[in-house]
């Protein structure tokens, strides 16, 4: 390894036409033209993708108070579980061009591109034109990016955000102006508003880069970053500020909370809860079972990320990215403290590691494409070691660790193309052998045919088996609340999802199972479809999403329920539309159901604001019994939805439902359960 090491070299030259290949910007507008089309294709499929924000898109396309506090309904009696700035993109696509699946999903793919775009101009600021576009290609073709960056959750905007503040902190390292690091804390700042403090796994690395590679003194470089600290929490703190000095009576209650507070839902929920495992008001248990097995989140431990649920998303580049992140440091090992390369390197390799660590030990909520945020980091590492081992061919080290990178690679595409051995089952054996090939290519010396040759065969092989998964993610149908990249995988036991089996038998939460936590079980019928991939299970009823994206499941009296508890939105009737859109105008809100997909199922199919009754897992106290006698009695909800896709802990049959049902008269539409509040 020390083979490797070099003395101090120059700092890069700052980007100028002369130092430009003239093949770049071609190539450049093939990768971002590519993954623009690749990324709009089928898009329209998926429909609602998670029908719990799509709601709140619809909600905030015609209310600007439910935009600025991203209201699940119009009427804005609860909000979405997370801050609102990953909503505001598609809100404001939703009002110019009306709201839609499309018009939804597309700013989505806009920020996959310029995530593609911003990480090919970081990466190829500090090591060259083939490493920026190696980093860009690798992003783009990651399975897990292709899943978010199509989707309507939060993680698409975090991303994009997250290597803006990577790349703001390179240029103050750069340069050690103090712009940089302030523009840096702003982009984490609004971060957090886009998934609260899942935006603060890459501060670590952010602040030891500048620490340690900052060119002014350590005194100043100590300042700089308090300032970068100071405008994080300004970029952040202004909507916080706002939001908790609002009146309560005058905005919705904050979803995800016990206590009507952000901070609270910030800190609990959606914060230390989520590596804990305790969770008030969570789906369910998270963390390990006393038995040994898997919690409902999977088993948690430094394999997971390379586990059946999450290996197709990400691992498929992630060994080679550790290996060459320690061979690109031990390079760099002689070169001055303030070199840009080696702190580009230290600044992804730590987003890496403390991203990765926490993802493999957190004990609370988890989901598959939370791995999302791994995927600049791997792909920058990856693209960065490739090239400088590329450049350094005539040295022995160098090829012997670059056949190892491709040894491992080879490896491990072919055990997560293993799990999935009805897909492309030519794939693997293409690979591992391609592999071996490129193993013995690259360790031969160089000569400008062979090293053509071992260069093509290699990238080929690299990125074959997540090429493939994400041409799947594309094809397919993605919808529901926990959506996964790639094919099916199940474990050894034949179980799909991250968690294997339940404690109780049943299938774990991910994948495409039809897992029962996915959706109600209809009377004699089967699971529903928790993830929403592909149609609706044997024995319910068809419920798909506008132009076709596929839902949830089928409701316990053979109608539509909402899409039951991690479902999609399910496919409301006519007659049922009918009934709740009439006289609409006399009431604030057309009905009330409990939990967030169920009321989104008749918000989505009507557009007029239903009242989700405990938020997301139905457990939010909201509204108490009182709140909600006052609502019926000044006439302002018309219906009552029985049943709901609330999780464990939810509200279904609390004391709400028993009034209603001691109060009012059920009657049957379309076999889903309706009382006439105003009868």
């Amino acid at each position: 390894m020390t083979a490797l090491m070099t003395k101090p070299a120059a700092e890069p030259v700052a980007d100028t036409p002369l130092t430009r290949p003239r093949w770049e910007f071609p190539a450049l507008a093939v990768l971002l033209i590519g993954t623009a089309a690749a990324y709009l294709c089928n898009l329209t499929a998926n429909g609602w993708a998670n029908s719990f924000y799509a709601a709140a898109v619809q909600a905030g396309s015609v209310s600007w108070k439910a935009f600025f506090f991203g209201s699940s309904d119009a009427a804005n009696a609860i909000t979405v579980d997370k801050t609102p700035a990953a909503l505001w993109p598609m809100e404001l696509s939703a009002r110019i061009f009306g709201f839609s699946s499309w018009s939804m999903l597309a700013p989505q793919v806009l920020l996959g591109v310029a995530s593609v775009a911003l990480l090919w101009a970081t990466v190829r600021r500090y090591h060259g034109a083939a490493a920026g576009l190696l980093a860009g290609l690798a992003l783009a073709l990651t399975p897990v990016a292709a899943l978010m960056f199509r989707f309507n959750n939060p993680d698409a905007l975090l991303v994009f955000l997250m290597i803006a503040a990577a790349w703001a902190m390179l240029r103050a390292t750069e340069s050690g102006r103090w712009r940089w690091l302030v523009l840096c804390g702003l982009f984490m700042g609004f971060g957090f508003l886009a998934k609260q403090l899942q935006v603060l796994l890459v501060l670590p690395a952010l602040a030891l880069v500048y620490l340690f590679a900052g060119p002014p003194k350590l005194g100043t470089r100590l300042l700089q970053l308090l300032a970068a600290g100071a405008a994080m929490v300004v970029g952040a703190g202004w909507w916080v500020l706002i939001a908790q000095l609002w009146p309560v009576d005058s905005r919705p209650y904050f979803g995800g909370s016990q206590n009507n507070s952000i901070i609270e839902l910030t800190l609990g929920y959606n914060g230390l809860g989520r590596l804990s495992g305790d969770e008030t008001g969570s789906v369910g248990p998270g963390g390990e079972l006393p038995a040994g097995g898997n919690g409902m989140w999977g088993q948690t431990g430094i394999t997971r990320l390379f586990d059946s649920a999450q290996g197709g998303q990400i691992a498929w580049l992630l060994p080679a990215a550790l290996i060459l992140a320690v061979v690109a440091l031990v390079f760099y090992g002689r070169v001055p403290r303030t070199d840009l390369r080696r702190a580009s390197v230290m600044l992804w390799g730590g987003w890496l590691l403390v991203t990765g660590l926490v993802f493999s030990f957190m004990k609370g909520i988890f989901h598959q494409y939370y791995t999302v945020a791994l995927a600049p980091a791997v792909a920058a590492l990856t693209a960065i070691g490739a090239v400088m081992l590329w450049q350094h061919r005539d040295r022995m080290a160098a090829r012997v660790c670059a056949a190892a990178m491709m040894g491992v690679t080879t490896a491990t595409a072919w055990i997560l193309l293993s799990r999935t051995s009805d897909f492309v089952p030519w794939l693997r054996w293409v690979i591992l052998v391609g592999g071996l090939g490129a193993v013995l290519a690259l360790l031969l010396p160089p000569a400008p045919k062979r090293s053509a040759f071992a260069a093509l065969l290699a990238g080929t092989v690299a990125l074959s088996g997540p090429a493939a998964y994400t041409a799947e993610t594309i094809a397919s149908v993605n919808a529901g609340s926990i959506p996964s990249a790639g094919p099916e995988v199940r474990d050894g036991r034949g179980m799909p999802g991250p968690g294997g089996e339940m404690p109780d038998g049943r299938g774990g939460m991910g994948g495409r199972a039809n897992a029962t936590m996915g959706g109600t079980v209809p009377a004699g019928g089967d699971p529903g479809n928790g993830s929403g991939r592909g149609g609706a299970p044997s024995g319910t009823a068809e419920t798909t999403a506008p132009d076709g994206g596929a839902g949830g499941s089928a409701g316990p009296n053979g109608g539509a329920d909402g899409g039951g508890f991690l479902g999609g939105a399910s496919q409301v009737s006519d007659k049922m539309i009918a009934l709740l859109t009439d006289d609409a105008v006399d009431y604030t809100w057309i009905a009330a159901a409990t939990g967030s997909n169920s009321a989104a199922t008749y918000q989505l199919a009507t557009e007029l604001p239903v009242m989700s009754l405990g938020g997301f897992n139905g457990s939010d106290p909201f509204p108490t019994l009182a709140q909600f006698e006052q609502y019926v009695a000044d006439g302002r909800i018309h219906y009552f939805i029985a049943g709901g896709g609330g999780g464990p802990g939810a509200r279904g049959d609390d004391a709400i439902t028993a009034w209603v049902a001691a109060n009012f008269t059920a009657v049957q539409v379309d076999g889903v359960t309706v009382y006439d509040l105003t009868s």
